[in-house]
């Protein structure tokens, strides 16, 4: 049945035209933005993903530029660590060169000044971004965290780090604070007898002070001090007493000397003279005691200070302290070159794992631009189809005209 009230043909050509038309408009949308899922309305689904995807992209960015700073200020320690080991090197030929006794030895003291203060410049010039890794003598250190990466999880999101451990190689002088808690087992070498020992205690803290009295029948010219840095543990501290008492004992001239003992803490006395020795008798001077943190922190290299081998006992003092010194740049340089490796392979990874995730939100949402290009050819096709189809259906009801011709 025809009718001129109601022109089914064209109602079905409207709906067919506006469909090609609205697969038209999301075609050249495609076209214009690159991307299959532009926003929320096209799949909300996969831009909700991708959207996590891109926020994770721009984090990983921030950490790179971190990783970045970190591996550069890095760089810096472990180079000046190589730099004080090299010196070193020098003062301990120089120290060896002293051991002769027709040599300058004061011109070559002046070699050991100059040395020692070329490595104070070097520390010192040792930072990057006012962050400096070769000093760590104040009460509130801490070893410097680099933010690594984000960790995502069902849970939420973490952030990991990479720990830096700060070391010392100044030649700053420790100063006790006010000494008083004895902190040493009593006991005593007797004539005859060639050892004792005496126990450190407690837990150190930076600034808590520690010191070995010369009072006593030990013979020390001077009091043996040590301050505790951020991160020392007792066995750090033992170490270094003892160093520095074998090498006030060497310089003095007195014949005993201190080892590490195998239990934590504990400090071997050996009489080398087999004199009678007191380490600590009640109500004697104390052979061992500390103080609350109020010391100021010394530099890992501050028997550098000391060095005096214008004398034979300075010199043999000076060559057993070097190589003690020696072992720490290098251990410094040591810890700042695994330290800087990590960062470096946290880095590329970094990098890697950025580009896999803009891949990967790429193949959510960018669109496929030759099947892109060839629907847009095809609903071109249907589009001029469609105008056509929706013209032949508007001409029907003119031929109902020739229905009522004579």
């Amino acid at each position: 049945m025809s009718s001129i009230l109601t022109n089914n043909g064209a109602m079905v050509a409207l709906q067919t035209l506006k469909s090609v038309n609205a697969n038209m408009a999301e075609v050249q949308n495609q076209i214009s933005t690159g991307k299959a899922v532009a926003n929320a309305k096209d799949n909300s689904a996969i831009w909700a993903i991708s959207a996590v995807m891109s926020s994770d992209v721009v984090s990983f960015k921030g950490i790179s530029d971190s990783l970045n700073l970190a591996q550069s200020t890095v760089a810096v320690a472990r180079q000046a660590s190589e730099t004080v080991t090299d010196l070193l090197t020098e003062i301990k030929g120089k120290i060896v060169a002293s051991q002769e006794e027709n040599v300058d030895r004061e011109k070559i003291q002046t070699d050991i000044t100059a040395l020692r203060e070329q490595i104070s410049a070097v520390v010192g010039a040792a930072q990057f971004n006012g962050l400096n890794l070769l000093q760590n003598s104040g009460l509130t250190d801490q070893d410097v965290s680099v933010l690594a990466s984000l960790d995502r999880s069902g849970s939420g999101v973490t952030a990991s780090n990479i720990d830096v451990a700060r070391q010392d190689l100044g030649n700053g002088t420790a100063v006790a604070g006010t000494m008083g808690t004895d902190i040493g087992s009593n006991s005593a070498i007797a004539d005859g007898n060639t050892a004792a020992a005496f126990t450190l205690t407690g837990t150190p803290e930076a600034g808590m002070s520690y010191q070995i009295d010369s009072g006593g029948t030990l013979g020390l010219s001077a009091n043996v001090v040590y301050v505790a840095r951020n991160g020392d543990t007792l066995s750090d501290v033992r170490n270094a007493l003892i160093a520095k008492a074998n090498f006030q004992a060497i310089t003095d001239g007195v014949d005993v000397s201190f080892s590490a003992n195998a239990t934590a803490g504990q400090v071997d006395l050996t009489n080398n003279s087999g004199a009678s020795i007191t380490i600590a008798t009640a109500g004697a001077s104390q052979a061992a005691s500390n103080a609350e943190n109020d010391g100021t922190i010394g530099g890992s290299l501050e028997m550098l200070e000391q060095f005096d081998v214008t004398t034979g006992a300075g010199a043999d003092a000076a060559l057993e302290a070097v190589e003690s010194m020696l072992q720490v740049s290098i251990e410094a340089a040591a810890n700042f070159g695994s330290a800087q490796g990590r960062i470096e392979t946290q880095n590329d990874f970094i990098a890697s794992l950025t580009d896999a995730l803009k891949s990967g939100i790429g193949s959510l949402v960018d669109a496929d631009m030759e099947e892109a290009s060839a629907r847009l050819q095809a609903v071109q096709v249907q589009q001029q189809l469609g105008v056509q189809a929706l013209s032949i259906a508007n001409q029907a009801p003119q031929q109902l005209l020739s229905l009522f011709q004579g």
